[in-house]
C-alpha cells in the first residue's frame, strides 16, 4: 500500500480540481452543441519493463479520462504517484529517483481519433500529445473503442522510450529497467447525461 502524505493528498485534490474544471467546461460545451461525452475517473493504465535482471510492472487505477466521439476528441490525466508496485522499494525508487514525482506529478494525453466512432467495436488511430516527466511528445497509436449501451470501453497498447522523456535511470538501477516501456490503457467510460 502506498504511503499517503498530506502533500500527496493536497496535490491530488489540486490536480483533480483542475481536471474537473476542464471536464465541466468540455461537458457544458458538448451539451450545448448536442454532443455526447463519456467520462471515467477510475480508468487503468499499467506499464511493463522487461530487463535481464527483473520484470517490473505497475498499475494506476485512478486515471481520469474524457472521450467525445462526436468531435473525435479525448483526454487522459493521471498522477504518477498513483502507480502501485508489488514491492514498496520499487515504488519508492520509481517516485523519487526515476520519475521525480514531486517535480513532475502528472502525465497527460490530449488527442483525437482519426476515425468516426460508431455503435459497436471500432479500431481507431489516435494522434495527440503525451506529456510525461515535464516533456511533451507526439504519440500516434491504434486503439479499440467499443460503444455499447451508453458505455464506451477503450483499450490501447504502445511503447515509450524513457530517453524521449529525459527519464534518467540511476546507475544502480541501470540493468533493472528496460529503455523502452510497454504501456497498456483500459478505460470504461459512462455517458455524461444531459440535464
Amino acid at each position: 500500500m502506498p504511503k499517503i502524505t498530506d502533500d500527496f493528498l493536497n496535490l491530488k485534490i489540486s490536480e483533480m480540481k483542475r481536471l474537473f474544471f476542464l471536464i465541466i467546461v468540455s461537458t457544458v460545451i458538448s451539451i450545448k452543441s448536442g454532443a455526447q461525452s463519456y467520462f471515467t475517473r477510475d480508468g487503468q493504465i499499467s506499464f511493463f519493463s522487461k530487463s535481464p535482471v527483473e520484470d517490473i510492472k505497475a498499475e494506476n487505477y485512478q486515471v481520469l479520462a474524457i472521450v467525445d466521439p462526436v468531435h473525435n476528441k479525448l483526454a487522459f490525466n493521471l498522477l504518477i504517484k498513483g502507480f502501485l508496485f508489488e514491492k514498496q522499494l520499487m515504488q519508492d525508487h520509481f517516485n523519487e529517483d526515476v520519475m521525480e514525482s514531486d517535480r513532475f506529478p502528472k502525465a497527460t494525453f490530449t488527442g483525437s481519433m482519426n476515425e468516426t466512432v460508431k455503435e459497436g467495436l471500432n479500431h481507431v488511430h489516435l494522434t495527440g500529445r503525451l506529456t510525461i516527466h515535464g516533456i511533451t511528445k507526439p504519440l500516434n497509436t491504434m486503439a479499440d473503442l467499443e460503444l455499447k449501451n451508453k458505455e464506451l470501453r477503450g483499450t490501447c497498447k504502445f511503447k515509450i522510450l524513457l530517453a524521449d522523456y529525459k527519464i534518467k535511470i540511476p546507475a544502480v538501477l541501470k540493468n533493472n529497467i528496460a529503455p523502452d516501456i510497454l504501456v497498456t490503457v483500459n478505460v470504461d467510460c459512462k455517458l455524461v447525461q444531459k440535464k
